[in-house]
């Protein structure tokens, strides 16, 4: 037995509230069920009771067993000091409270049916892949896109923790966080750190002001992430190098130590050298292009804005000194929609919350015109008959597995809980 089930039993009223006793077979009947916060203290807030016909206005803590109370130190905490009623799956002991009264105590396994303990055990065993694999496919469609828009939102929120961070660092920077954000996806799950570690590392009026010189920006991004510390024999890196020490002069810029970049695994496309040049020509070649971001309000506006390449020395390198066959190294249409996915539209939605003006539907709207990411959890969806048409539907599917089934939190899934329902 886990207590998420009893929270279950609760929250979603599993029990013959009209016959209840506690402990003492004493009459129990439930007015208000109280809210169910999961914040510190107990789980139940504001409930109303009646014992004996003697009403009582309190908190509700659930447990395995009462014993719990005293596992976790409860009696010496003040915040459970107006429990009204102790409800456990097993009433293994008496509790009391401060002042030596008896908290009435509600024992639930002999109120739960037997149906709705095999439903849960069935729904909570492990499967292949996800618990509800067998069952997913048929949620009744309005259940179904309720939950892909509330996943969304989730998803929204999380990212955008680390932009509204960011902003009070920067004292509200919209453009430098906008920096910080796309240095970071330019970068993918390899090198998306160090990436970050680099904007975060330059101020960015810096940034802004050599942004006019596509080879003052590269020496400056390279060279802060040690990529210019080598004896190549090379006039591109010569250069870079030396503008690199003439710019840690001009700036007072100190030197950056395990910032420095990975190639193990990656496709030469992906490589930073490459990644770095693009993100350094799209910045050079779009002033303004946060505010231009914010207006945009269509995928091929975005795709435009976003439209970028490497500066002449990478059309024929992807290292320093080794020259390769020449190939103009665009961003694909594929990466820019990882960055509209995951730099522009968590951007717009802290952008318009700062604003007071949420625009969640104008949002899913426009992922609604992107096609669906393509990655193994996408593809794992539908081979359990889960399909993702557009991007929308992707990243609610993302955030349903990492954040839900992941880590078992079925029963605050919506999908689980109209299976358990049916």
């Amino acid at each position: 037995m886990h207590e998420e089930f009893l929270h279950y039993l609760w929250v979603n009223k599993k029990l013959p509230f009209t016959q209840l006793q506690t402990h003492l077979n004493e009459s129990l009947e439930i007015n208000h069920f109280g809210q169910y916060l999961q914040n510190a203290g107990p789980d139940i807030f504001n409930a109303q009771i009646s014992i004996n016909q003697q009403k009582w206005a309190g908190n509700i803590e659930i447990h395995i067993k009462s014993s719990d109370w005293y596992a976790h130190n409860h009696e010496n905490d003040s915040k459970y000091d107006n429990v009204i009623l102790h409800v456990v799956w097993e009433n293994d002991m008496p509790v009391f409270r401060k002042d030596n009264s008896e908290i009435p105590t509600l024992e639930l396994k002999k109120y739960v049916a037997l149906s709705d303990i095999h439903s849960y055990k069935a729904l909570t065993t492990s499967k292949t892949w996800i618990n509800c694999e067998n069952e997913i496919a048929s949620t009744d469609t309005f259940v179904w896109n309720n939950w892909l828009e509330t996943l969304f939102i989730n998803r929204l929120e999380r990212k955008s923790a680390l932009i509204d961070e960011r902003l009070e660092a920067t004292n509200y920077d919209w453009e430098a966080v906008f920096f910080e954000m796309l240095a970071k996806n330019f970068g993918l799950n390899t090198n998306g750190d160090s990436f970050l570690q680099l904007a975060q590392s330059i101020p960015y009026i810096i940034i802004r002001k050599e942004s006019f010189e596509i080879e003052k920006l590269e020496a400056l991004f390279f060279g802060k992430l040690n990529m210019l510390e080598e004896d190549l024999y090379d006039d591109y890196y010569l250069k870079l190098k030396s503008n690199w020490e003439f710019l840690k002069i001009k700036y007072h810029i100190q030197e950056e130590f395990g910032l420095e970049p990975q190639f193990f695994k990656l496709r030469p496309d992906n490589f930073p050298t490459i990644r770095l040049s693009q993100l350094v020509h799209l910045i050079s070649t779009k002033q303004n292009l946060f505010s231009q971001i914010i207006l945009a309000n269509s995928y091929e506006e975005l795709k435009q804005l976003l439209k970028s390449e490497t500066s002449l020395y990478w059309k024929k390198h992807y290292t320093f000194s080794k020259c390769s066959k020449e190939k103009t190294k665009r961003l694909t249409s594929q990466f820019i929609d990882l960055l509209i996915v995951n730099t522009i539209i968590p951007i717009k939605f802290s952008f318009s919350k700062s604003q007071g003006q949420l625009n969640i539907e104008e949002l899913i709207h426009l992922l609604e015109t992107i096609p669906s990411e393509k990655n193994t959890i996408v593809s794992k969806f539908l081979a359990f008959d889960v399909k993702a048409t557009n991007a929308f539907q992707s990243q609610s599917l993302l955030e349903l597995k990492n954040e839900f089934c992941n880590k078992n939190k079925c029963l605050k899934c919506a999908v689980a809980l109209q299976l358990l329902k049916n």
